[in-house]
């Protein structure tokens, strides 16, 4: 017995403290992305998904348990219900971004880590799990240059922050078909953006400066349902919806607007004069009510295929009491993978999991009368790993997402990017499972 207590406090000591690292590195961590598109709104809204969810387009509302393997569904929390082993799942991505327009090409890459996940069963019918992921993420600079009179004016843009999520959420089942779910989130970080007028060819032009920096820092729900419809033994239907309530976020707002001039060498000296300052002023984010549909059908242990349909409210977006003149999004996903054989003992192949997907959304962002859509295919494998211990299952998902935000269409900005997900998965059984010998 104490054996099997000192095992358990070890597992639970260094599971505990990978958790605390990897929240602790990812909360600190500076968010990078180099997109114009990020400027509107919050930044670009990642999603609840891991990579697994990912790969197969981004299905996931009515994706529950259909193999003895579990995956962390923070989309509809409902899916916590079918968790019956410890999981841990914990990822990083990085994205190839190349930006165009009619005349010139931009290429970067940026990586950080994605997400840090965790649940456990807590009775045949119930489930719970926590953890933290990036919500939404802000970065661009770019510059218009204009003629005013004889002289070149520039008009600098710059951004850069984001929000991030942490979530505590339950599922439970009721009787043998449906569950639910609700997530508590909490979000939180800095949204910093920057505008400036400049007389780049003129070093003794005054020129100004306007930096906003709204600090973001409250609680949002969430919450979701499934409905199991069974076929046969290991054929079912399921029926899932998922929802985030329209919240009021608090935020502290600061406000710099400043003069400044130019060195021999083109770049901004200190600032001259401070023309006006607010700081740590009240505010809130509103944010919009998001809706999603999803079914899917699946074969236990060896196939799914699925479809999404999402919908948000962002035109009521507002941010410091002012509405962020956004449109209403919608899009759908497609997907779906399946396992030639999980039980193959000699083929390690016919174990992996293969998945596919694509998906189409309407942004929130419309530019020159047109809307700017997102379009991307999406693929992966989950590979098994092999078990040091007991009761304990690996697995590395892989997921790659090739896609294409914007136009060149009326003067517009197109993105085309490449990201890779990796993520890392643990199930462990025996945690809570008493060994008559170890």
């Amino acid at each position: 017995m104490k054996l099997l207590h000192y095992n358990m406090y070890q597992k639970l000591k260094y599971t505990l403290a990978a958790c605390l690292l990897t929240i602790s590195v990812a909360v600190n961590a500076q968010i990078t992305v180099q997109s114009p598109y990020s400027k509107f709104g919050v930044g670009n809204v990642k999603g609840s998904l891991l990579p697994q969810f990912r790969a197969m387009g981004g299905i996931s509302t009515a994706v529950s348990k259909n193999s003895f393997f579990n995956n962390i569904n923070m989309q509809n929390p409902a899916s916590y219900a079918g968790i019956n082993a410890v999981t841990l799942d914990i990822g990083m991505n990085g994205t190839y971004n190349e930006l165009r327009n009619s005349t010139i090409t931009e290429n970067s890459f940026n990586a950080t880590l994605s997400h840090a996940a965790f649940g456990f069963n807590l009775g045949r019918k119930s489930g719970l799990s926590f953890g933290i992921l990036p919500y939404s993420e802000l970065g661009y600079n770019f510059k218009n240059t204009t003629k005013v009179g004889d002289k070149d004016v520039d008009f600098l843009y710059t951004g850069e922050g984001g929000l991030t999520k942490a979530y505590l959420g339950y599922g439970f089942g009721l009787g043998d078909h449906l569950k639910i779910g609700a997530n508590l989130e909490y979000l939180f970080g800095n949204l910093s953006e920057n505008r400036s007028t400049q007389y780049s060819t003129d070093p003794g032009a005054i020129n100004s400066s306007i930096q906003d920096r709204n600090s973001v820092g409250g609680v949002n729900y969430s919450y979701g349902a499934q409905y199991d419809i069974r076929i046969d033994n290991k054929t079912s239907f399921v029926i899932g919806y998922s929802g985030s309530a329209a919240s009021k976020i608090g935020s502290t707002k600061s406000k710099y607007v400043t003069q400044y001039t130019l060195d021999a060498n083109g770049d901004p000296n200190p600032a001259a004069d401070t023309l006006f300052v607010t700081e740590n002023g009240k505010t809130n984010l509103k944010l919009p009510l998001v809706h999603n549909f999803g079914v899917t059908l699946q074969k236990a242990d060896n196939w799914l295929i699925g479809a999404d349909y999402r919908m948000g409210n962002w035109s009521n977006l507002s941010i410091d009491n002012v509405n962020q003149n956004l449109q209403d999004t919608y899009g759908f996903s497609v997907g779906g993978q399946i396992t030639p054989d999980f039980s193959s003992i000699n083929n390690y192949f016919k174990r992996v999991e293969y998945r596919l997907g694509f998906s189409y959304d309407k942004t929130y962002i419309q530019m020159n009368n047109q809307d700017v859509k997102q379009i991307a295919v999406t693929m992966g494998l989950g590979l098994p790993l092999s078990s040091y211990a007991r009761g304990a299952v690996y697995k590395a998902n892989l997921a790659a997402e090739f896609g294409k935000r914007g136009s060149l269409a009326n003067g517009l900005l197109q993105e085309r990017y490449v990201t890779f997900h990796l993520g890392f998965t643990l199930n462990d059984s025996s945690w809570f499972r008493r060994f008559k010998f170890d």
